[in-house]
């Protein structure tokens, strides 16, 4: 959790694009997580068939998988887990890509299961930019190791090089 906070307090203000965030999340019980990671942006829990709006950071809902349609707005799905998981990385890494193709870019941070390296593979294949932590800096080195074994393209970074990385994307976006 700790890296994901490095990274958000980093992105620039704004930041040029729509960041949505995928976290394995016990079902069923009271949580404010959006609350405590808004620490310099409100960060909103979408509801279903709201749309994905530039410089918004989004967390998916408890119990949800959170998917992109084609017209660029959120579906909230109630399907079983994936990975043993709701949401699950994959489906809103692989909704991404098939919405977003070349445009889309996942990272994928620290983790107990595969979830997300099928799904950042589908990015990469998409055209988009697919982004692991460095095993060796994740505090559970599965998840990002899967990703960096499935796929050639994956991206191993450090978390300093994910923020040098956002920060180009800002600059880019600027000019």
């Amino acid at each position: 959790m700790s890296v994901l906070v490095e990274l958000l307090n980093q992105l620039p203000s704004p930041f040029p694009i729509p960041v949505v965030i995928i976290l394995h999340r016990l079902k069923n019980v009271e949580s404010e997580l959006d609350k405590l990671l808004s620490i310099r942006q409100p960060i909103a829990e979408p509801e279903d068939k709201e749309p994905l709006l530039q410089g918004n950071i989004y967390l998916a809902p408890q119990n949800y998988h959170l998917l992109i349609e084609e017209d660029g707005s959120f579906s909230l799905d109630y399907a079983e887990p994936v990975n043993f998981s709701r949401p699950a990385i994959d489906l809103t890494f692989s909704s991404a890509a098939s919405v977003f193709g070349a445009r889309s870019l996942g990272i994928l941070l620290s983790g107990a299961n595969k979830d997300g390296a099928a799904g950042l593979c589908r990015i990469i294949r998409a055209g988009g930019k697919g982004i692991a932590q460095r095993p060796d800096t994740a505090g559970f080195s599965i998840m990002p190791q899967a990703a960096i074994d499935l796929c050639r393209g994956v991206q191993p970074m450090t978390i300093k090089g994910m923020i040098d990385f956002l920060r180009n994307i800002s600059i880019e976006n600027k000019s």
